[in-house]
């Protein structure tokens, strides 16, 4: 089949990637689809999606989620986009292309966006079956599909970028993993010797085996030819059930190499500086497949967004160039923040490089700086939030000592850098090379106003979206600079903040959303059903303030029942394949035998898998919606009650064993724990409240990483603040010392409703103690010397809390009316969701998942999404 003759010049685009996708948006930019006709061999049985964000798949992100491609775009500007059809001949002599399924067609100019391919070790036994490679949503169906059938542990060649992608991907499956990375460290490219021990501690106390320093020498198969495990370069061999390489890739440039393009000793279509080919002008290469002028193949989207852009302007005949690129990222891996950016590695001769490390908390700093002071650049692991900011001052003197800037939030000498800091050259979007200037042009002289409006205008943020968090800022600290007022409402519905919201259900003793809504919402909200920000947010405000507005507590109680979310609706934690979980508290981690022994039934009766908390708990897995008031009322009879692990609420308070056993303990930490947890229980709050109690200066309970930890001395306790764990660990502040009972109680009383009345929606205390104007020192004067004449106050609606708590578990089985909502199906009460299944995994049960299939469309003959192809 042929293709229509030329009336209009014609773009052929060989790949339809991240990289191609940009590449038709850079030509509908300039009007280029208007004026040619546009042809896109894709290969995939799917348009472009986002191959960074793959792993996404495996936490419930579907393809159509992950598609870049916009079916009204393609219409729009008339590209015929043919999937599944990939180019198999290109004849340049008569200009044409041949596709898979026979179509031919004619080029004006010719696109090579081919990518890459995973590189496979050629290694005995890479074809074994149960071996994979890791770079498409195929690949990712057929992995998902042999670990469920075949597999209980897995085993990823390659410890880089997309190694720890596949790492990932085999965990959410539930395997046992393995990496093997032949560098001494993992991602040897990004980080140093330094950031690779954050990261390799980090990853293995997930749970995770990592071998580094050795390389795979064959893949070891059964009689069946199935993969039974590898030999390793060390001589020692590792037992697996499959295989994932993802050791790399390489360009993909055989198509241009058959067609006699010049292509790299290594790999890679020879391009210019405009990335045409260096052999035919016709023919341009962009991504990983291009060999750029400057020697290099680059394999990250940013580089090739700008090789696209380039393409695009050439076409066009405007004037641009492709001479290198920014190498920065920014990634989350297996859940850790890594960022490299600049001289990462201290190539610069004469620099000096400025390092924070804790490996407590996983987290590595380093900055590189140059004789003159300049940031040259830097390694982040761990914590990766000053990315942006530092990125944007590489080879510029920063305005305050590069020590200020490694330290962590809450020590001495740190220093926060805003936005207003940043020159207006800085690069703020590397993936579209947005700088400050332009998106701060994009309020100013085009009338911007929000952040995905500026994201529009300058494409800024819409690429790996490491650059948002930033931008944000940018755009407010414009718009008031220009004496824009910034709408800070919570919502669409309010435009008040939380804390005013909270302010005026204080003062007027508000108890019910609607009339809050009625009173004080947006003229168009009133009268309305709000939405799902502000909902739950009003709900949390008036639980938090229930006996002193006159509310009740119980926040399945009328009209809050309605408000909540999906895990207070049920007072459980929904998981992934609809089941919930279920923690009871055990105050202090302290339990009897007998209480441990009903906990043991209760999971056996039930068939419920059970795993240990790290907060000391432990948690039960596998509930059906209706089987939660069976098993509450069994939990409560033993004298159990709510842990309110589904809440933004106190969960637990951990301790040591402290001075009652421990030679080093100086005082009774279970005790004190017992006490705060038992004072603070159901205490609702804008996001979850953790804290500990260690009995003496050794820190078993890890007290500081709390958002209260209490540590004691020999004088009596001391109290830090504002700590957290998780993606962003912050060391707690030290707040008070030497307190006595009394003093600790009165302190993390003020101190508690102060957050609960100041901060705002989901910001947990480390965030707020940061934001807040002042500071810690701020909280420090208002709870400890009574700046604002509001402790006594704060001491009063923490002694309402206290009085008026009830158990919800309890409460919700002694209440027949509210026991009818426990049903998977509101018609149909009796039956129970069919899609709840499970199946067995170290005797006890896991989620039997469906595996996700995707309709693969038919190759012959080859889909067309077309526009107004005949013009």
């Amino acid at each position: 089949m042929t293709s229509n003759p030329r009336v209009v010049p014609t773009i052929v685009l060989v790949g339809h990637g991240m990289v191609g996708q940009r590449f038709l948006e850079a030509l509908a930019e300039r009007g280029l689809t208007a004026t040619h006709r546009v042809v896109v061999l894709c290969e995939e049985p799917r348009p472009a999606y986002d191959r960074v964000q793959l792993t996404s798949y495996f936490s419930g992100r579907t393809p159509e989620e992950l598609s870049l491609t916009d079916a009204q775009f393609i219409s729009d500007h008339g590209i015929e986009l043919r999937i599944g059809d990939p180019a198999e001949t290109i004849d340049r002599a008569s200009r044409t292309v041949v596709a898979r399924s026979g179509f031919s067609v004619e080029y004006d100019t010719l696109v090579l966006a081919t990518g890459s391919y995973p590189f496979v070790p050629p290694v005995p036994g890479r074809d074994a079956e149960g071996c994979f490679v890791y770079r498409t949503i195929d690949d990712l169906l057929a992995i998902e599909a042999y670990a469920k059938s075949r597999a209980t542990t897995g085993a990823v060649v390659g410890g880089g970028l997309l190694g720890l992608e596949a790492a990932g991907a085999l965990k959410g499956l539930e395997l046992t993993t393995h990496i093997v990375e032949f560098a001494p460290r993992l991602m040897p490219v990004q980080v140093d010797e330094g950031g690779g021990a954050a990261l390799l501690r980090t990853i293995e106390d997930m749970g995770l085996t990592v071998h580094t320093g050795t390389g795979t020498q064959e893949i070891l198969a059964g009689p069946d030819g199935a993969v039974t495990g590898m030999k390793l370069s060390d001589g020692s061999e590792l037992a697996t059930d499959m295989v994932v390489f993802s050791a790399g890739v390489r360009p993909r440039d055989q198509l241009a190499r058959e067609s006699g393009l010049s292509v790299g000793e290594r790999g890679g279509i020879a391009v210019d500086e405009q990335c045409r080919t260096v052999t035919d002008p016709q023919v341009f290469a962009i991504g990983e497949c291009a060999l750029a002028a400057d020697g290099r193949v680059y394999g990250l989207v940013a580089p090739g967004y700008e090789q696209a852009e380039t393409a695009a302007a050439t076409i066009a005949q405007d004037e641009s160039a492709f001479t290198g690129a920014d190498l920065s990222t920014k990634l989350k891996l297996l859940g850790v923040d890594v960022a490299s950016f600049g001289d990462a590695h201290g190539a610069t001769a004469d620099c000096l490089d400025v390092v924070y490390s804790d490996a407590r908390t996983g987290t590595y700093k380093k900055l590189v700086i140059g004789r003159g002071g300049e940031l040259l650049g830097g390694i982040l692991v761990g914590d990766a939030d000053a990315y942006g900011t530092l990125r944007a001052f590489t080879g510029s003197v920063p305005p305050v000592s590069p020590e200020q800037l490694v330290l962590p939030a809450g020590s001495g000498g740190a220093v926060q850098l805003g936005p207003s800091a940043l020159p207006d050259a800085a690069v703020i979007c590397s993936c579209h090379n947005v700088t400050k200037g332009a998106i701060r042009g994009a309020v100013t002289d085009h009338s911007c106003t929000s952040v995905p409006e500026v994201k529009k205008c300058t494409k800024a943020g819409t690429g790996c979206g490491s650059c948002v968090k930033v931008l944000g800022q940018l755009v407010t600290s414009e718009l008031e600079a220009n004496g824009v007022e910034v709408d800070k409402g919570l919502c669409g519905c309010f435009a008040q903040t939380r804390e005013e919201l909270y302010e005026i259900a204080l003062a007027l003793r508000i108890n019910s959303y609607q009339d809050l809504l009625d009173r004080y919402g947006r003229e168009g909200a009133r009268g309305g059903d709000g939405c799902e920000t502000c909902k739950p947010t009003v709900a949390s405000i008036i639980a938090s303030l229930a006996p002193t507005i006159g509310a009740s507590g119980y926040v399945l109680d009328g009209e809050q029942a309605a408000l909540q979310d999906s895990n207070d609706h049920f007072l459980a934690n929904l998981q992934k394949n609809g089941s919930y979980s279920i923690v009871p508290r055990i105050p202090g981690g302290e339990i009897t035998p007998e209480k441990l022994i009903v906990i043991g039934e209760v999971a056996r009766d039930f068939g419920l898998y059970t795993k240990i908390t790290g907060g000391q708990r432990i948690d039960l897995f596998g509930a059906r919606v209706e089987q939660l008031p069976l098993i509450w009322a069994r939990l409560v009879d033993a004298g159990f009650e709510s842990g309110h692990a589904y809440g933004k609420a106190l969960r637990t308070v951990k301790s040591c064993v402290g001075q009652t056993w421990c030679r080093y303990g100086v005082q009774d930490s279970v005790r004190m724990a017992i006490d705060l947890e038992l004072r603070y229980r159901g205490l609702r709050s804008p996001h979850k409240l953790k804290s500990a109690v260690s009995g003496c200066a050794r820190e078993c309970a890890e007290a500081q990483s709390k958002d209260f930890g209490i540590i004691a001395t020999a004088n009596g306790w001391n109290l830090y603040v504002g700590g957290n764990g998780g993606a962003t660990p912050r060391h707690a502040d030290l707040f008070a010392q030497d307190l006595s009972d009394a003093e600790l109680v009165r302190l993390i009383d003020r101190f508690l409703m102060f957050y609960i009345r100041t901060a705002d929606r989901l910001e947990r205390t480390s965030v707020w103690l940061e934001r807040i104007p002042g500071g810690l020192d701020h909280v420090r004067d208002v709870v400890v010397r009574d700046s604002l004449g509001i402790c006594s106050e704060l001491e009063s609606l923490m002694a309402a809390h206290v009085a008026g708590y009830r158990d919800e578990w309890a409460e919700t089985i002694n209440d027949p009316e509210k026991l009818d909502r426990f049903v998977s199906f509101v018609n149909a009460p009796d039956t129970p969701d069919p899609v709840v299944g499970f199946v067995a995994e170290r005797d006890q049960i896991k989620p039997d998942l469906p595996l996700l299939t995707i309709g693969m469309r038919p190759q012959q003959p080859a889909d067309v999404l077309e526009g107004s192809a005949q013009r």
